[in-house]
């Protein structure tokens, strides 16, 4: 009966929508529309400002989608507080109610974004990667992945004509009005410059920065709202991060000196592509970019049916991701497999191009360093220095489960890389990971450096591509290959880190783990299987 009447009162249904529920939406959404308006670093900036006509319409419909969310953030606060009263967390009730109520929030929320669109298919799919959310959270929202609704040709003529000068015929031969991609915050026309050289245009959405900046602001009126109700959950580390990636984001002049920099960084590797810029032809709405041709880095049925072997493929993009981190510490932000793709080339047999560089980290030497004294000590099962390390990262007590996030292992196990966790340990670690509350997962999270948290989080999804690359090799005589070079290990050499685990034959152990196994404290420390 409780997960029964819960799903009747907030079900997808509008007219199941309790009317209580509705008051506090429309009074939320009414106090914080009038926020907004009081406050000038959430207004357009005075270029953006257009007519009186377009704010107004601005704050209205910024007024309705914070109604939406406010309804959604009441229904699942309401869902959770309901559903859970009475049951002790121990249990494996408490365990199954939390993961029905788990879904059917992750359901709400998906289509909140699917709705309200723009920031909030961004926002889905930015809590979609984080790997500690429960899972039910991270596969629902997974679908906003491919989720995007082009813009008509006619706004993204006018963000070019605005951006570009009025006379576009004297810049481009032909626009293909139909887009070639798609995403949250922009679309991708195909274009041909006077010289008849191809290139692609990265077209802002119009009215973007001024949805973006209400949009945040009922981002972060939402998270106090959930800490407000669960103390143990705290989510404005969350929105703070997010605001700032998504302010790089807008900016696509930053998106091109990235690139500059990136395309510098790789100089050396004819394997690595990125894209040329124009810079005469960029601006904060519009990247104007080389042409390359290539399908993504995860379509196996292409690279075999160009004649390339998925392990080269794979070995090339953990070199360059591991490039990144130990040698230039600068690291792509969304190295999903849509953003890489497979180029065919005849000296080679291919090259890999790296696309969209709105977002990087970059990595002090200090971090880099103890990064990879992390990875020294979980390949030679030095759990004294595991423990040393976590002390420098911040972590505390929280770092004997650095070797599960990273190897599936606990940190006294002995077994090899590739190889599980055994009966006993799981069944030790079951007893232990008992005691752990949301609020000590919400501890760990927040005491992780962000540049700890954001290699966790972006090579998760480059390396998960890798491993649909490479699901399938096995390789032995792993130890007899690498001991030889352990002592050896030092800044610029631990480039090889994750090259030996691209040797360390069942990668599902040894490299899903970036992509599964960030999600250990979130879900499986609470539900272990």
């Amino acid at each position: 009966m409780r997960t029964t009447f819960v799903s009747r009162v907030f079900g997808t249904s509008p007219r199941k929508k309790p009317f209580y529920l509705l008051i506090i939406s429309a009074t939320g959404a009414a106090a914080l529309t009038y926020h907004h308006t009081l406050n000038p670093h959430l207004l357009p900036s005075h270029s953006d400002r257009r007519s009186p006509l377009y704010y107004i319409t601005t704050s209205l419909n910024g007024a309705v989608r914070s109604s939406r969310s406010l309804y959604t953030i009441t229904a699942n606060v309401v869902d959770y507080k309901y559903s859970l009263q009475g049951l002790s967390p121990n249990t494996d009730e408490y365990r199954r109610i939390l993961s029905e109520v788990h879904l059917r929030s992750a359901k709400r929320i998906l289509k909140l974004c699917e709705i309200n669109q723009g920031f909030y298919i961004k926002a889905g799919q930015f809590v979609a990667s984080m790997r500690q959310v429960p899972k039910e959270y991270s596969s629902t929202l997974a679908s906003l992945q491919d989720q995007a609704v082009p813009c008509s040709f006619e706004a993204i003529k006018e963000v070019l004509i605005s951006n570009l000068g009025s006379d576009l015929k004297e810049i481009f031969l032909s626009i293909d009005e139909k887009p070639i991609a798609a995403a949250s915050i922009a679309q991708v026309h195909r274009a041909l410059l006077k010289n008849h050289q191809e290139v692609v245009l990265k077209v802002q959405y119009p009215g973007l920065k001024d949805r973006m900046r209400m949009d945040i602001a009922t981002m972060s009126l939402l998270s106090k709202c959930v800490t407000w109700f669960f103390p143990e959950y705290r989510f404005q580390w969350m929105v703070s991060e997010f605001s700032e990636v998504i302010a790089l984001e807008l900016d696509f002049i930053q998106e091109a000196r990235n690139s500059v920099r990136t395309a510098m960084n790789f100089k050396h590797s004819s394997r690595i592509i990125i894209p040329k810029v124009f810079q005469e032809l960029t601006t904060s709405q519009v990247l104007t970019m080389q042409y390359c041709k290539g399908r993504r880095v995860d379509d196996l049925e292409f690279i075999r049916e160009m004649g390339i072997d998925p392990k080269k493929v794979a070995k090339v993009l953990v070199e360059a991701f591991a490039e990144m981190i130990f040698v230039h510490g600068f690291v792509h932000g969304d190295p999903h497999p849509g953003n890489i793709l497979v180029s065919p080339d005849e000296k080679q047999g291919f090259c890999l191009v790296v696309l969209d560089h709105g977002i990087y980290t970059s990595l002090d030497e200090e971090f880099r360093v103890n990064y990879c004294q992390l990875w020294k000590a979980l390949i030679l099962l030095d759990s004294h220095k595991i423990q040393q390390v976590g002390q420098h990262f911040g972590i505390g007590k929280y770092a004997k489960y650095l070797p599960l996030i990273f190897t599936g292992r606990t940190i006294n196990s002995k077994a090899g890389f590739g190889n599980g966790m055994s009966v006993e340990e799981k069944t030790n670690l079951k007893q232990e990971v008992k005691s752990l509350t949301a609020g000590n997962i919400s501890e760990f999270m927040e005491s992780l450096p962000s540049e700890f948290l954001t290699v966790l989080l972006h090579l998760s999804d480059g390396l998960s591509s890798k491993s649909n690359l490479h699901s399938d090799f096995e390789l032995k005589g792993v130890w007899t290959r690498i001991m030889p070079s352990i002592n050896h290990l030092q800044l610029r050499l631990l480039l090889g880190v994750l090259r030996l685990l691209y040797w360390f034959g069942d990668t599902r152990q040894a490299l899903m783990s970036w992509l599964k196994q960030v999600t250990f404290l979130m879900n499986r420390l609470i539900i272990l299987e």
